[in-house]
């Protein structure tokens, strides 16, 4: 779920100077994507190798991390005006990537499995959840914008969903639990992620609640089912009763949203070594995946190394490792063709960048 523009993870859109300048923006989507990466390697185990501080470290980094890059996706989201051109990167950025990617995916699982898996283009696959979802959340950034009280409205459409079975279709049910980080995001002004950033007191208190947040984590990690953090289920598909849906699920978004404010806080505002690899972080998010996948296949997991703390540390390191090495310019431009097609011959040459008279945001 841009080099510092949205779509959070796409390259193509960078809207803002000032955020293309700005090393901590490249910062925050350079760490959230490495725990992306480490998480979707972590799930395998979590419930196979029964081991509580494993569970304990993947309910706490999924707590956060999807709606952290959802936040700064919706932040950087408020000069979306659906004109011509915007549509166009929207489309080239992210839907046709979301349809590609799934497709990929499809025909990659079934070389593996007897089951081939018919290709469903309006179902996503795995992780292109995250681009049909920010595809829908952009596309109506305009309409949240009109709204008096957006995150309100937002937040009352998530707690709805938890009454009805939506279907997987366009991930509609994650789409509307995500939706309020998105349109919180929105709502924000520099000025409030500049607080989180410079207040020195601010960092102090993250580092805490991170430590609570740990501790708390260790204790939910044999009660608490990691689905419920998937936000891509109703009461009913559960099996809880709305009411314990309601105020568990408005448990989990309270605290992501506590904890992705404590995780902006703690990103540097430095330029690091890892700062320029910030820009290829769309490589680093759907390539790991067939990665991942492979493993799965290929029984690795069932590895008796994996079992074991040792062989879980030296799994996180390698997939910090294969983060970073995904984020680098040569595989980025090893990939630019399947995550930023140039589809100029789809659009009327009025869309295309250049042929439009400038307009300011």
């Amino acid at each position: 779920m841009p080099q510092l523009a949205p779509p959070l993870l796409h390259p193509h859109d960078a809207q803002t100077s000032v955020a293309r300048r700005d090393p901590y923006y490249d910062n925050a989507k350079l760490l959230a994507v490495v725990l992306v990466v480490c998480g979707h390697f972590w799930e395998p185990l979590i419930e196979q190798s029964g081991q509580r501080h494993l569970k304990a470290l993947y309910l706490l980094v999924y707590t956060f991390h999807m709606p952290a890059f959802i936040l700064i996706s919706g932040f950087f989201s408020r000069s979306f005006t659906a004109r011509p051109q915007q549509l166009r990167r929207l489309a080239t950025g992210v839907l046709i990537p979301f349809v590609l990617w799934g497709t990929l995916l499809t025909l990659f699982n079934n070389t593996f499995s007897d089951a081939h898996t018919k290709i469903q283009p309006f179902t996503p696959v795995w992780i292109t959840w995250f681009l049909i979802a920010l595809f829908l959340w952009r596309l109506t950034a305009p309409l949240w914008q009109t709204l008096r009280a957006p995150a309100t409205i937002a937040t009352a459409l998530f707690l709805a969903t938890g009454a009805f079975s939506l279907g997987a279709q366009l991930s509609i049910t994650r789409v509307l639990q995500f939706l309020p980080f998105f349109v919180i995001g929105l709502t924000l002004q520099p000025s409030h992620l500049a607080w989180l950033r410079e207040t020195r007191w601010v960092k102090g208190a993250a580092i805490i609640v991170f430590a609570v947040a740990g501790a708390a984590a260790y204790w939910l990690a044999p009660r608490l089912g990691a689905g419920w953090l998937y936000r891509s289920s109703s009461a009913a598909e559960l099996h809880v009763s709305y009411t314990h849906w309601l105020v568990q699920s408005a448990a989990i978004y309270a605290a992501g949203l506590i904890l992705t404010a404590a995780f902006l806080a703690l990103v540097p505002g430095r330029r690091t070594w890892y700062t320029a690899l910030g820009a290829g972080t769309m490589s680093a998010f759907l390539v790991h995946a067939f990665i991942r996948q492979a493993l799965v296949h290929t029984h690795t997991y069932d590895h008796r190394t994996l079992h074991h703390p040792a062989g879980q540390a030296a799994l996180t390191v390698l997939s910090i490792g294969l983060a970073l090495a995904l984020c680098t310019r040569p595989v980025r431009r090893i990939m630019r063709p399947l995550i930023e097609p140039r589809l100029s011959w789809l659009f009327r040459p009025s869309s295309v960048p250049g042929n439009q008279v400038p307009q300011k945001d």
